[in-house]
Parts: structure tokens; C-alpha cells; sequence
């Protein structure tokens, strides 16, 4: 029997990775993507499986930050790329170094997924939209400085608003790097002073072509972006991830200029129409005031000033009369019941009895002497007539 060589595991994985690294060469996949993580590295690790067999796929960092969505499990795919064998653990994996979505395009699904994540975090909610100034102070346009776009805006903003200020940030507006760029370009706005309002996107093209506006950079600046910004990408039909996010839409780079800045005839027009309001409406107060005046000086009081005055005059001169005949009758009242009073006293007093012959004796200590008994022979008395007393000596009493 001959003898079979000896050989490492070593060698015999390296054996295996060139027998299957050069016997298969690179295919496309069509299958769905289970189990796929990605690593702090950037990588994306993950299974390649259909109805009867899986295999583990790797997604090399510089390979994945070319992809415009993000794998996600579930998601059915055509992978290219080819088998490597990693020799440390024996392991056969397949490396993709493309990856297309089946049923729907590339950038299709990349915009479905990063409009899904940026709605889910509020970046589309109408109470965070801003609104935008009345007259702004400067404005600024984040776009290509050679396109269409921007002379359509300059054209449309100076026609309506002839004292606009503006400041063109130039950017690429598409292509590999603009993106980041035009992020760059709308973070930098907060630091140029008097800057209200900010104007980014471009004429219309291709979803390819318009793609530097649907990247999550740019969307992020927007959100972030210290003054309310204008988003005019495209045409009307074109609704891009920075139209979405921005305070407000503009159908076309046009419309945008027509959003920003009033038109200076129009405002002219409606001061005229509020100036003729403000003066018909003083003009007819004045007029009301001027017969309400006129209706004051036609009375009386103003036409006979001192008919008031004689008025007043005889009501005081009837008071007086009055007054005087009041107090008369009640003097007159006074007297009568006083002449009654009196009357009355007298008719009790003892002085009436005495004035019809009666008299009153008293002795000299004043004691009512009405008995002989309480007076002695050579006393002293006081005898009171109606007109007089008379003092006497008693001689003799009986």
C-alpha cells in the first residue's frame, strides 16, 4: 500500500482556498440576505440563503460606503463577488463587492429607507418648520454658481426685491462629494452675519442626478441649520429627502426667489391701498367729529350763553321767596303756640288768683301762714297782693 503524505491543516486549507478561489470565478448571487451585522470596523457581515442552502457573505468597508442603501435582513438581492476561503478558520465565505436590490432600484430603496428613518425622528414634522422673514436682511444660495438655477433665482429675487443682498456659497450639485459639500456649505451660513434665509438645490435631471440632495449629510445640515432654509431641487414632480426636511418647498429654483423676498411693486401697491384706506377712514372720523361739533355749538346754551345764567338767576330769586315765606309761617306757628303757652300759665298761676283780691301771708322766716295758730301777737309778715307785699305787725289776731 503507498503511502499518503502528511500534511498540515495548514496546507490543506491553503490547498482548499486555491482550488476553490480559482476553480469558481466571480458570479452573481441572487438570493436573501439573513443575519447581517455590521462591525465598529464598517464591514457588514452576513448570510447569502435560499429555499434549500445559505452561506456567510462579507461587505468590506470601502465596498459598503459605495452603497446608496443599507442591507437589511429579508431584503432579496443580487450579490456579485466571488468564494474566498479564510485560512485562520477553514471557513469558505463569499466576498460581494456589489449589491443591487431586486424588484426595486438601487436608489429607490436607499431613498425609501433614509425617508422611513428621518420621519421616524420628527425631521418632516410640520410644528418644526420654520417660517420665513418678511423682508429678509441676506440671503444665501447654496448651489452651483455656473447653473441655470442660480441665474434664475438672482434673476427672480433682484426683479421682485431690487435692494435684496445676497451671497452665493458655491457648491457642486452633483456627482461623487457634493453631498458633503453642500452640508458643509449650509453649516457654514450661522457664521456670515445678517444672513435670514438660505436657498439650496438645482435645476431639474435625473434621480441619479439629483441624488446629492436625498443624502442624509445634507438632510442633517438642513435640520441643524441655524436660519430657515428654502429647498428648490428639481422640478415639481421631483420631491427629494431636502424638500422634505427644509422649512419650506419651492416647486422650481424660480419659485424659491418668489418665496424669499416680497415684490416690491406689490408692496407698493398695498401701501397705496392702505394709505387710501387710512385716509378714508380719518377722513370720515374728522367728518363725524366736525358734525358732532357743529351739533354742540347749534344748543342753546352756546347760541343764548346767558339764558342758563338767567335761568339759574330766577330759580334763586323763587328759592329766596320761597325761603322767606317758609319762614315767616313758621315764626307765625312759633308764635301762636307761644301765645297759648302762655296763656295757659297764666291761668295757673297764682298771680291770677291774687289779681281777683286774693293775697298771700307769709312770716319773716318766708313759712306760708295760712292758721292764727302759727303766728304770734307783735310777729313780722309779708303779705303778697296781685301788685306788691306788704310788710306789717301783727297787733291782734282773732
Amino acid at each position: 500500500m503507498t503511502e499518503m503524505p502528511t500534511i498540515s491543516v495548514t496546507e490543506l486549507v491553503t490547498a482548499f482556498k486555491e482550488i476553490i478561489e480559482t476553480a469558481l470565478p466571480p458570479v452573481c448571487v441572487e438570493a436573501e440576505i439573513s443575519n447581517c451585522k455590521r462591525s465598529a470596523a464598517g464591514h457588514y457581515y452576513l448570510t447569502l440563503k435560499d429555499d434549500n442552502s445559505e452561506i456567510g457573505a462579507v461587505i468590506w468597508k470601502a465596498t459598503a460606503a459605495r452603497l446608496k442603501f443599507q442591507p437589511k435582513d429579508g431584503l432579496r438581492v443580487l450579490a456579485t463577488g466571488a468564494l474566498q476561503v479564510y485560512v485562520a478558520r477553514g471557513t469558505c465565505q463569499f466576498i460581494i463587492n456589489r449589491l443591487q436590490p431586486q424588484g426595486v432600484g438601487e436608489l429607490e430603496l436607499a431613498l425609501r429607507q433614509l425617508k422611513q428613518k428621518l420621519e421616524s425622528e420628527g425631521l418632516f414634522a410640520p410644528e418644526r418648520k420654520r417660517p420665513l422673514p418678511v423682508i429678509p436682511r441676506r440671503i444665501a444660495l447654496v448651489t452651483s454658481p455656473t447653473s441655470a438655477a442660480v441665474r434664475d433665482m438672482i434673476q427672480v429675487i433682484t426683479r421682485r426685491w431690487p435692494a435684496a443682498n445676497l451671497i452665493i456659497l458655491p457648491v457642486p450639485v452633483q456627482g461623487d462629494g457634493a453631498a458633503p459639500r453642500i452640508a458643509r456649505a449650509i453649516s457654514s451660513v450661522e457664521q456670515i452675519p445678517n444672513v435670514d434665509v438660505v436657498i439650496t438645490g438645482r435645476g431639474g435631471g435625473s434621480l441619479e442626478d439629483l441624488w446629492a440632495f436625498n443624502e442624509e449629510v445634507v438632510a442633517r445640515a438642513i435640520a441643524d441649520c441655524a436660519v430657515p432654509v428654502v429647498s428648490a431641487v428639481g422640478h415639481e414632480v421631483d420631491v427629494s429627502i431636502a424638500d422634505l426636511v427644509a422649512d419650506r418647498r419651492a416647486l422650481t429654483p424660480s419659485e424659491a426667489g418668489e418665496l424669499v423676498v416680497p415684490s416690491a411693486a406689490d408692496l407698493r401697491q398695498g401701501l397705496r391701498q392702505s394709505a387710501a384706506r387710512l385716509y378714508q377712514i380719518m377722513s370720515g372720523q374728522v367728518e363725524r367729529l366736525k358734525q358732532q361739533l357743529e351739533g354742540i355749538g347749534s344748543r342753546n346754551v352756546f347760541q343764548r350763553p346767558m339764558s342758563m345764567i338767567d335761568e339759574r338767576r330766577q330759580r334763586c330769586d323763587d328759592a329766596a321767596g320761597r325761603a322767606d315765606r317758609a319762614i315767616r309761617l313758621q315764626v307765625e306757628r312759633i308764635r301762636q303756640c307761644l301765645a297759648a303757652t302762655t296763656a295757659s300759665l297764666d291761668a295757673l298761676s297764682p298771680l291770677s288768683v291774687l289779681a281777683r283780691g286774693y293775697s298771700l301771708t307769709t312770716n319773716a322766716e318766708g313759712t306760708l301762714v295760712n292758721s292764727v295758730g302759727k303766728i304770734e301777737d307783735g310777729s313780722e309778715i309779708q303779705v303778697r297782693v296781685s301788685d306788691g307785699v306788704i310788710r306789717a305787725t301783727v297787733r291782734e289776731k282773732h
